[in-house]
């Protein structure tokens, strides 16, 4: 992600927030600049716009900005719409009358927000579903559950359903103990449905794709709820690590594909934000090679660079976390049957989103 500024003050100001908290000027997220932009409040509803490339433009904030402090993005005050392009993509949210709901809910658009940023930056920003046969659009619904109606996580013809308790800390924290997992986050929830969506979309786009997936994949007409059945009963074969990202990732290809490009999005924010942040990372031994992130990942022509790169960040960042105290920032092991599906993630969208002029693009330098 790229690094913010206040155009007010010129003092730091990073992607969830409302206000700077150097001079208190308002703060919204601009989708058409990719920016976060600093106004001047003319009324309630209408916001100019101090932004150097569009000084003066007008704005309003996002409903969910404005009643309910769950939001941050800005919309063109000649829009006829009153949600921003994050929240029209939310369907159903939680029951507000119950007080943590309103909690969880923030949590989940701001996790929401973050995958949709890198989405932009991918050429991939989904659009609302307009009916339920609309293959290609997406909602979210973030439900509650109750003792007699779960909410399962997952998605299904362009509907990812969220189970709003991930927002609970110690609920996540509890279940991932129990799934014994690695890694459990709100983005990261965002990131794997996406996965499943993204999946589909292409199968329907470019049906020929499918025979490269099934080389690094497997066959995803394998019978889906039989695969989870057998995986939850026998659980993941002793050798997972040598084809798999994670342990679920091997109960069926749709969860392979769903579980690796996560990792990617994971993979290409964090070297996204080590570039914009201008990090460097001087090696210890003269066999090592001093690592300067000077491009952003996100249409690399060279993704052999950009692993290397990730192996450097991802030791450092593990380092720096267990000397907090903390478990690993990224606790997984790249084997290379995990790398070449990486890199068919990587072929893939550069060759069907990520056209030169995007590529170009993505290597300004910080706003």
């Amino acid at each position: 992600m790229k690094v913010f500024y206040c155009h007010n003050c010129h003092h730091q100001v990073f992607f969830n927030n409302t206000h700077c908290e150097n001079c208190h000027a308002l703060l919204g997220y601009e989708v058409e600049n990719k920016t976060m932009g600093t106004f001047e409040q003319i009324d309630k509803s209408i916001w100019k716009s101090l932004n150097p490339k569009d000084t003066y433009s007008l704005y309003k904030p996002c409903y969910n900005y404005q009643h309910h402090q769950v939001c941050n993005w800005m919309i063109p005050v000649e829009s006829d719409q009153i949600y921003c392009e994050s929240c029209r993509l939310t369907h159903t949210i939680p029951d507000l009358s119950i007080p943590q709901n309103t909690l969880y809910w923030r949590r989940l658009e701001q996790a929401k927000r973050r995958f949709l940023y890198l989405t932009q930056q991918l050429n991939i920003f989904p659009r609302p579903k307009n009916n339920d046969e609309d293959r290609y659009g997406l909602r979210f619904n973030f439900l509650m559950p109750s003792p007699d109606q779960p909410v399962m996580t997952g998605h299904q013809l362009g509907t990812i359903t969220l189970n709003a308790s991930e927002a609970d800390v110690v609920h996540r924290e509890k279940t991932r103990l129990d799934m014994q997992e690695n890694y459990r986050t709100v983005l990261g929830h965002f990131r794997h449905e996406s996965g499943h969506y993204y999946f589909d979309i292409m199968t329907h786009l470019y049906p020929e794709w499918l025979d490269e997936f099934r080389l690094y994949f497997g066959d995803e007409r394998a019978d889906y709820a039989q695969s989870l059945e057998e995986y939850y009963q026998k659980g993941s074969d002793e050798h997972w690590q040598d084809s798999y990202i994670s342990r679920y990732a091997g109960a069926h290809p749709w969860e392979d594909w769903a579980e690796t490009w996560a990792h990617y999005l994971h993979i290409m924010d964090t070297l996204d934000t080590a570039y914009h942040t201008g990090m460097t990372i001087e090696a210890n031994h003269q066999i090592d090679p001093d690592m300067h992130f000077k491009e952003s990942p996100i249409g690399s022509l060279d993704f052999e660079h950009t692993l290397t790169n990730w192996f450097a960040l991802s030791y450092v960042l593990n380092g720096l976390n267990r000397s907090m105290g903390l478990q690993d920032a990224y606790p997984f092991t790249l084997s290379n049957a995990v790398l070449d599906k990486l890199r068919f993630i990587h072929r893939t969208l550069m060759k069907t989103a990520l056209k030169p002029e995007i590529r170009q693009t993505n290597h300004e330098q910080p706003i």
